[in-house]
């Protein structure tokens, strides 16, 4: 980039005894000027392609809506609204071992195990779920949940079950909950189903019975999910 700056005529050496050594400093003078210009200019260009690079970086990156910055207000904002849930300091948040034991369901004895594994509420009203079944057969499942009353939640679970090899679909399970969280908050006790679907619909099982959960922290010993 280069800057060009009007110069007056030059004095004559009869005028001006000292016309070389005025002639110098002129020159200094305006080279000076137009390296500060120029780095200037040069500058404001460098800054100008900085916030292009980091704009373009941002509307790119995980959870950030395209040509907005992040801000605190984006992704909570629209994670309640994807979950249809005002979860705002819910007691159920959190990491919980988890027992479903079957109640009432034909076929299957009373205090049968149909699950045992670890499941997540998160505050944004999603939860998702480590069954302890073969994960061959499909052992992670997410649902959507909400505060219905007082210490109540009602979860509504989703999962793709497999064969025993792993390479035919059998179809959607849906596991339907319905908890009341202890005075404590760590611990819950409630209801559950369980529909077992074919690829068509059709409903294949129909399991029913208690849930429970435990809540886990960061002080929680192993021996304690045995």
């Amino acid at each position: 980039m280069y800057f060009a700056l009007p110069q007056s005529p030059r004095p004559s050496d009869k005028s001006c005894p000292n016309s070389d050594k005025n002639s110098d400093k002129g020159g200094i003078l305006v080279k000076s000027k137009l390296s500060i210009r120029f780095w200037l200019g040069l500058g404001t260009v460098c800054l100008g392609l900085a916030q292009g690079l980091w704009a373009q970086s941002s509307s790119t990156g995980c959870g950030y809506f395209p040509g907005q910055r992040p801000t605190a207000s984006i992704r909570p904002a629209s994670l309640v609204l994807a979950s249809d849930n005002d979860s705002g300091g819910a007691g159920i948040v959190g990491f919980w071992k988890v027992k479903f034991v079957a109640h009432n369901s034909p076929g299957i004895p009373d205090g049968t195990v149909i699950d045992d594994g670890y499941a997540t509420w998160h505050s944004d009203g999603t939860e998702i779920m480590n069954s302890g079944r073969a994960p061959i057969t499909g052992n992670f499942c997410m649902g959507v949940w909400k505060l219905t009353r007082r210490s109540t939640y009602k979860l509504n679970h989703f999962g793709l079950s497999w064969d025993p090899t792993g390479t035919n679909l059998i179809g959607p399970a849906n596991i339907r909950e319905e908890v009341v969280l202890d005075q404590d908050a760590d611990s819950y006790v409630g209801s559950f189903s369980i529909d077992q679907f074919d690829v068509s619909g059709n409903n294949l099982v129909h399991i029913a019975g208690q849930v429970t959960g435990k809540r886990i922290t960061v002080n929680t010993p192993a021996a304690s999910v045995f």
